[in-house]
């Protein structure tokens, strides 16, 4: 099982705004596509900021295949509405992780 993170820094006054738009449209049409499962939108407490606030983005994908697929068909896609959303002022960066163990 892989991990596929992004890690975004916000500005305080988009925040809400971001959480907002990730949760409602964002998050159910990834999952709607149905490659990538289990998301998980958290806030980083170890990056403070005095601008800006930081959130990981997470879903489980099982191959690199699957997350190759999802991005060609509707992630970047999302990533030009996110842009389009906010413009400049979300940065982001993603990290594709694997999982060792669960317990």
């Amino acid at each position: 099982m892989l991990i596929y993170n992004t890690t975004y820094q916000v500005p305080f006054l988009e925040a809400r705004n971001f959480v907002i738009w990730i949760h409602q449209c964002y998050i159910p049409k990834v999952l709607e596509f149905g490659f990538l499962k289990n998301a998980r939108l958290s806030k980083i407490l170890s990056h403070r900021d005095e601008d800006s606030e930081c959130f990981s983005l997470q879903f489980e994908v099982e191959s690199s295949a699957h997350l190759h697929h999802w991005y060609n068909k509707q992630g970047a896609q999302l990533n030009a509405e996110l842009l389009k959303m906010f413009d400049e002022k979300v940065v982001g960066f993603t990290t594709l992780m694997e999982v060792i163990e669960e317990s």
